[in-house]
């Protein structure tokens, strides 16, 4: 995992986050930067979203709740987050071949929350991720509690939702997180 110092990762995201007004339109970098530089959580979250490949930047504001929505952009599923399952059920039901983790309680881990469906058609709508890899999306209980796990990715143009097992893995599918500051 590539490690930054707070001083240093502030000015990673700074300079996405200029890089890509596209994500967050009429958002000011100070009011976001006072919000997290000194908040150890957020901090250690973001550092976690970054080592991994994530290149988190700023999607959105959520006025209802006054925070700011940090967001995995890197343009597939995070590289160092494939080749897990869905969650620790899944990962503990597997007899052979077990991935190394399971998307859930890495997120969990990291100090993030895997992108619902919802959340990960609304990252589509600022530009196209996940054109070649897949990403984990939450998985409504339902769901889950027959075996399955819901994932996404966008192909020729349009963002799909599928399904699995969740006890499966793929070197192409990972997890996006959302942090809320």
């Amino acid at each position: 995992m590539k490690k930054a110092t707070g001083g240093d990762l502030l000015e990673i995201l700074k300079a996405r986050f200029h890089s890509q007004p596209h994500l967050h339109k009429d958002m000011p970098w100070e009011k976001i930067e006072e919000r997290i530089a000194h908040n150890p959580k957020a901090l250690k979250a973001l550092q976690n979203m970054e080592g991994s490949d994530g290149e988190p930047d700023v999607i959105g504001f959520d006025e209802a709740r006054n925070e700011y929505l940090f967001c995995d952009c890197s343009a597939e599923s995070p590289a160092a987050r494939r080749s897990a399952c869905y969650d620790q059920k899944a990962l503990e039901s597997r007899k052979e071949n077990k991935p190394k983790c399971s998307a859930m309680e890495r997120a969990k881990e990291m100090g993030i929350e895997l992108l619902s469906e919802g959340q990960y058609r609304d990252l589509q709508k600022l530009a196209p991720f996940d054109l070649k890899t897949s990403s984990w999306v939450k998985t409504p209980d339902s769901i889950r509690k027959l075996g399955g796990a819901l994932f996404c990715d966008r192909r020729y143009d349009h963002v799909f939702t599928y399904h699995n097992g969740a006890d499966s893995y793929f070197a192409s599918r990972g997890f996006r997180g959302i942090l809320r500051v």
